[in-house]
């Protein structure tokens, strides 16, 4: 009599993540001026003609993603003040390129960088050098963020209650050997600054990040900026 040895089968089930990572820079394949950024569950879109120096619109805030829906609660939106505190819903699909509805119409995005470098994340300006002073600057409903991907860079000053938009600016930077550049696609309050260039010194001590050099003003500036959480 044969006795026959019946093995288990083992069956290994990968759990799969409902959560997709859209972290980094996405740019309009119809129109290189439109770009969306998301880094810290933070999104930023903007709207820009660099060749004609114009700055057209930008609106974001927090963020979360849901299955195939991007929820995000505007926290600003250069245009209309009063779409701050609200929430809206797009739908997506990422299928190599980021193809969104609930815009107005279909937008096709392709991504710029993943969102991975050593400044990468969303920012708030925390301290400021007033004379041989450091300032703290408490959170507070007016603030100034600086989203960074891996590749690209945006600044915002807005107020969360009350809707007011003061500024912004963005486009491409490079931090190597502690030298922050930026590039600049677009500025809200200056155009002629569209196509400059300006270098800074970096560095990134517990957790912060120290910035210093001059302003678009030519005035000198030493900044710590903290991500957000």
């Amino acid at each position: 009599m044969k006795t026959f040895l019946f093995l288990p089968v083992i069956m290994i089930f990968h759990s799969m993540n409902t959560s997709m990572d859209l972290s980094g820079a996405w740019r309009n394949t119809k129109n290189s001026g439109e770009t969306i950024c998301m880094m810290d569950n933070y999104f930023s879109y903007a709207s820009f003609d660099i060749a004609g120096k114009i700055f057209y619109q930008t609106w974001g805030g927090p963020y979360k993603v849901e299955g195939n829906k991007l929820k995000i609660k505007i926290e600003f939106d250069s245009k209309d003040k009063d779409r701050v505190g609200k929430e809206i819903e797009l739908s997506f699909k990422n299928e190599g390129s980021l193809v969104l509805e609930g815009l107005g119409e279909t937008k096709t995005m392709q991504q710029v960088d993943d969102g991975k470098g050593e400044l990468a994340g969303t920012w708030r300006i925390t301290q400021r050098k007033q004379g041989e002073t450091m300032n703290e600057i408490p959170l507070r409903p007016r603030r100034t963020l600086k989203l960074l991907t891996g590749t690209r860079f945006q600044w915002m000053a807005i107020n969360i209650e009350t809707g007011e938009f003061s500024g912004t600016g963005g486009g491409t930077y490079s931090f190597i050997n502690g030298k922050y550049t930026e590039n600049i696609e677009f500025f809200s309050r200056d155009s002629s600054r569209v196509g400059a260039s300006l270098g800074f010194d970096g560095k990134v001590e517990n957790g912060n990040w120290h910035h210093s050099g001059l302003s678009s003003k030519g005035e000198p500036i030493y900044e710590v900026w903290s991500r957000i959480r």
